[in-house]
C-alpha cells in the first residue's frame, strides 16, 4: 500500500497533538464521505522532506537539501508503523503559500520530473497542478490565520 500523508493546519503544536488524541492517531482526512476532521488534504505518497521539499526548492530557486524543510516530530504511535505527526517550519509554510497561478504550470512540469514522482518517466506537464494548488491554498490559509502546517503519516 505505501505510506499515507495528510497535511493540515492547526493553531499550534498542542492543538495538532490534541487532534491526534481526538482521532485515536488519525488519519486526519477521512475517506468514505466523512471529509476532513480539520482543514486538511490527503497527499498520498508525497512525504515532506524529499518530495514536498523538492517543490519547495523549485519555488525558492535553490538546490534541494534533505534539511530544506524543517520538520519536528511531535507525536508517535507505534515506532515501526506509526502513525507519526510532524510540524513543518513556517518558512516552508510561507514558501508554499507564496505560489501564485503564474508559477503553477512551470512548477508542475518540473516537479513531475523528480524521481520520487516520475517512476515511469516524466509526468504530463499539468498533472501536478491540482496538487500544487491544493497545498498552496492550505499553506495560504494557515499563514493568513497565523497557524502552522502539520504532516500526519502512517504505513
Amino acid at each position: 500500500m505505501g505510506v499515507l500523508y495528510d497535511y493540515f493546519r492547526a493553531k499550534d503544536d498542542a492543538a495538532a497533538v490534541g487532534l491526534m488524541a481526538d482521532l485515536d492517531g488519525g488519519p486526519v482526512v477521512v475517506s468514505g464521505g466523512g471529509g476532513a476532521t480539520a482543514d486538511a488534504i490527503d497527499l498520498k505518497g508525497i512525504e515532506p522532506a524529499v518530495t514536498l521539499g523538492k517543490l519547495v526548492s523549485f519555488v525558492r530557486g535553490v538546490d534541494w537539501d534533505a534539511n530544506l524543510v524543517g520538520l519536528k516530530l511531535l507525536w508517535s504511535g507505534d515506532e515501526q508503523e506509526g502513525p507519526w505527526l510532524m510540524s513543518l517550519d513556517r518558512v516552508t509554510r510561507d514558501t508554499l503559500a507564496s505560489i501564485n497561478d503564474a508559477q503553477v504550470l512551470e512548477l508542475s512540469a518540473r516537479w513531475g520530473r523528480v524521481e520520487e514522482l516520475a517512476w515511469d518517466g516524466p509526468l504530463p506537464e499539468d498533472q501536478m497542478v491540482p496538487v500544487i494548488k491544493e497545498v498552496a491554498a492550505l499553506a495560504e490559509r494557515a499563514r493568513d490565520a497565523g497557524e502552522d502546517l502539520y504532516c500526519w503519516c502512517c504505513l
